[in-house]
C-alpha cells in the first residue's frame, strides 16, 4: 500500500528554524503536522529536521503573510525570537487562525517601551522607564531618572545594544548604540535594578496559571546574555506566588489567550521586578530544561496552544531533581580548537546538543555558542556550586586567529 502524501497532512509554518526550535519542530511533527520552517539562513539546524524549508524573513510580518498564503497553512508557530512572535500574531490575525493574542497586544508585550508603560500604569513591578524616538529627546529627559540607568533597544533580545549608564557623560554614546541597532528606531531608558536574576516560565489556560517553573540565571563574560539556567531556583515561594498573581493580572488586563507566558525578573529584597516578558518559547533549548526537570512535554503543549487546540489537560508538576542547562562558550575570539568536559561532571550529563567543529571561526566570543549541555546533580548544594564554575568545567578552547 503506498505511503500517504505528506502534504495531505495539515501544514504548520514555524517562523524560524534555528537549533533552539528543533524541539518545537519535532513536537509539531509528532502532533501530525507537515512542518515548514523559514528564515534567511538556509544552513540553520532546524531546517534539517523540518519537512520543508522556505526562505523568508520571519521578522517581516508581510513576508510571512505572503508565505503563509502561498503555503495555505493550517497553523503557525513562532520560533524563539520576539520578531517571530510578532509576525506570527500578525499572520494569525490576518488569516483568522486561533491560538494568538491580537497583533496589537503582541506588539505591546514584546516591545520594551510599550510594555513598561503598560506595567507602570497598572502597578505591575517593573523598572521606572520611558521610551524615546531620538537621542536628543532621551537626553533632555534623562535627569528625571536616578542613575545608574539602562539603555536598551525596545525590540531586541539577548542583551543586544544594552548599555549601563552611570552618569550623564556616558548617556549619548549608550543611546546612539541602542538606536543604531533598533529595527523600530526606538529605545527605552530605565533605572537599574540591583538583585539576582531569574526566569519564570508559566503556562496560562483560560486566564489562569496552570503550570510554572522558576530558575536561577547565570552570565559569563557578557553580563547581558544568559549563559546557563538552573532549577530548582533559590527564589522564595512568596516571590513565585507574586509572579503567578502578576501573570494572571496581566492576562486579565490584556485578555491573553491560552499558552506560554515567559518572564525574566530581578529578585530585589525577596520581591520580583519583571524586566522582560514574552509569549513565545525562550531560546537555547530552555523548553528542554523544563521537560528534563519536570517530565512535562513542554514543547508539545506550546505548539498545541499556538494551534488553538485544547490545553485543559495541562497540570502543574514540581521539579524533580537538580538540573542545569549550560551553553558552551569561549573566553576569547579566534579559531575553535576543542570543547573540553571535566571528568568531575561528565557523569552528570543527561543530554546535549553540539554543533561546533574544529576550525570554526569565533568572531565574537561574547555571543558565540557552540553547544548546549544538560546536567543533573544529587543535591541543591552541588547544583549551585557546580553551576557557578561550569564555564571552567565545560569550556571551548580557542586558538588565536
Amino acid at each position: 500500500m503506498p505511503s500517504p502524501d505528506p502534504t495531505d497532512k495539515k501544514k504548520l509554518l514555524l517562523a524560524g528554524g534555528g537549533y533552539a526550535d528543533i524541539p518545537l519542530i519535532r513536537a509539531a511533527q509528532d502532533l501530525g503536522f507537515y512542518v515548514i520552517t523559514s528564515g534567511n539562513r538556509p544552513d540553520e539546524l532546524g531546517h534539517k529536521v523540518s519537512d520543508e524549508y522556505r526562505a523568508a524573513d520571519f521578522s517581516d510580518p508581510e513576508a510571512m503573510l505572503v508565505l503563509s498564503r502561498d503555503l495555505e497553512i493550517d497553523a503557525i508557530c513562532p520560533c524563539c525570537n520576539d520578531f517571530s512572535a510578532i509576525s506570527s500574531a500578525y499572520v494569525a490575525e490576518q488569516l483568522g487562525l486561533s491560538g494568538y493574542d491580537s497583533y496589537a497586544t503582541t506588539r505591546l508585550i514584546h516591545h520594551k517601551d510599550s510594555y513598561r508603560k503598560f506595567a507602570l500604569k497598572n502597578g505591575i513591578p517593573t523598572p521606572r522607564a520611558s521610551g524615546f524616538d531620538d537621542v536628543e529627546a532621551a537626553l533632555s529627559s534623562i535627569d528625571n531618572f536616578r542613575f545608574p540607568l539602562m539603555s536598551k533597544p525596545v525590540d531586541l533580545t539577548g542583551g543586544k545594544g544594552i548599555t549601563q549608564i552611570n552618569n550623564r557623560q556616558e548617556a549619548r554614546d549608550a543611546l546612539e548604540k541602542a538606536f543604531a541597532i533598533s529595527k523600530s528606531g526606538r529605545v527605552v531608558v530605565e533605572e537599574f535594578i540591583e538583585g539576582s536574576r531569574h526566569g519564570f516560565s508559566a503556562f496560562i489556560v483560560n486566564g489562569k496559571v496552570v503550570f510554572h517553573f522558576t530558575d536561577n540565571e547565570y552570565y559569563y563574560l557578557n553580563q547581558y546574555l544568559v549563559s546557563a539556567a538552573s532549577t530548582p531556583s533559590t527564589v522564595p515561594g512568596s516571590a513565585v506566588q507574586n509572579l503567578v498573581d502578576q501573570s494572571e493580572k496581566i492576562s486579565e488586563l490584556l485578555s491573553l489567550e491560552t499558552g506560554i507566558f515567559h518572564v525574566q525578573f530581578i529578585l530585589q529584597n525577596d520581591e520580583p521586578v519583571i524586566v522582560e516578558i514574552c509569549r513565545r518559547p525562550p531560546g537555547d533549548l530552555y523548553i528542554k530544561l523544563v521537560e528534563h526537570a519536570t517530565g512535562i512535554d513542554y514543547p508539545s503543549w506550546i505548539v498545541t496552544a499556538f494551534c488553538g487546540s485544547d490545553c485543559t489537560g495541562f497540570n502543574h508538576k514540581q521539579v524533580d531533581g537538580y538540573y542545569l542547562r549550560h551553553c558552551v562558550m569561549a573566553a576569547q575570539s579566534g579559531i575553535l580548537d576543542s570543547v573540553v568536559i571535566d571528568s568531575s561532571i561528565a557523569g552528570n550529563i543527561i543530554d546535549s546538543m553540539m554543533w561546533w567543529k574544529t576550525g570554526d571561526p569565533v568572531e565574537n566570543h561574547l555571543v558565540a555558542k557552540f553547544g548546549i549541555v544538560f546536567l543533573r546533580f544529587d543535591s541543591l548544594d552541588e547544583l549551585l556550586s557546580k553551576s557557578a564554575t561550569m564555564q571552567n568545567l565545560i569550556r571551548a578552547n580557542v586558538k588565536a586567529a
